[in-house]
C-alpha cells in the first residue's frame, strides 16, 4: 500500500487531536494493529480502508496519496481560481496556465500566513528567497537565445546564478533562525505562532480557493526531490 497511506493515517489522527488508543477503539481494531499499520510495518484492508475514510471524511485516493485533495478531487486548470485575466485569453497552453495558477495561489496563501506571524524579517527573507529563485530562472530562460544582450544585466551569468544559489541559503538560514524562535541579531522575532496552526483542515477551510493549489504543489515538489524509491542508473 505504500507508505504513503502510514503517513497520512497517523496525520489524520493528530490533526484530529485523538490518541491512537481511541482512535483504534472507534476504528474497531486494537492500538497494537494500528501503530502497525501507521508505521507501515502491516498492510489493511479493503474494509478498513473505507472505514478511515469515513471516519476521517476523506476519500480513499486522498487515504493513498493518490490524491492531495481531502475528497480525492483532480485538480484541472478551470478549478483554480483566475490570478490573471489573461489567462482567460490563452487557453491553448494548459501547461504554463496551470503553472502559474498554481504558483501565484500558492504564493497568496503562504504570504497571508507570513503576515500571521508578526514578523517582518521573515515577509522580507521570503521574499528575497522568491525573487532570487525567479531571477535564475529568468536569466537562465534569457540566456537560451545567445542573441539576447547581457548588457541587461551587471553580472554575467555563472557569477550571478552562483551568488543567488548562496544568497538564497542566506535567506533560509535567516528564516530558519526565525522560526526556530532564535532569530540571529537584527531579525525580527516571529510573535504569531499560535495564529499558525497549520492543517490540511484548517487551510481547506481557511482558505479554499488556494488550499487545492498548496497541496498539489506539495505532491508535486515531494515526488521531484524524493529519491529513496527511484531505481538507480
Amino acid at each position: 500500500m505504500g507508505s504513503d497511506f502510514a503517513r497520512i493515517l497517523t496525520l489524520l489522527r493528530k490533526e484530529k487531536g485523538i490518541s491512537q488508543k481511541n482512535a483504534a477503539a472507534e476504528l474497531g481494531i486494537s492500538q497494537a494493529l494500528l501503530s502497525h499499520y501507521e508505521k507501515g510495518i502491516r498492510e489493511c484492508g479493503l474494509a478498513f480502508l473505507v472505514r478511515c475514510a469515513d471516519y476521517y471524511d476523506v476519500s480513499c485516493d486522498y487515504l493513498l496519496g493518490r490524491s492531495p485533495d481531502r475528497q480525492g478531487a483532480t485538480l484541472t486548470v478551470e478549478d483554480i481560481p483566475e490570478t490573471d485575466p489573461a489567462d482567460r485569453e490563452n487557453r491553448g497552453s494548459v501547461l504554463p496556465v496551470l503553472s502559474k495558477k498554481l504558483l501565484a495561489n500558492s504564493q497568496s496563501l503562504l504570504f497571508d500566513l507570513l503576515a500571521k506571524s508578526g514578523s517582518k524579517s521573515l515577509i522580507t527573507e521570503t521574499s528575497a528567497y522568491l525573487m532570487l529563485s525567479l531571477y535564475k530562472m529568468f536569466r537562465l530562460v534569457y540566456a537560451s537565445n545567445p542573441k539576447n544582450q547581457e548588457a541587461m544585466f551587471s553580472l554575467p551569468l555563472n557569477t550571478a546564478l552562483d551568488y543567488a544559489d548562496a544568497a538564497m541559503h542566506i535567506c533560509q538560514a535567516n528564516a530558519s533562525s526565525i522560526v526556530r524562535g532564535s532569530p540571529l541579531p537584527g531579525l525580527e522575532p516571529a510573535q504569531g505562532a499560535n495564529e499558525l496552526n497549520i492543517s490540511t483542515e484548517t487551510l481547506s477551510t481557511a482558505y479554499p480557493m488556494w488550499a487545492s493549489s498548496i497541496f498539489n504543489l506539495i505532491q508535486s515538489c515531494e515526488k521531484r526531490i524524493d529519491f529513496r524509491n527511484k531505481s538507480k542508473p
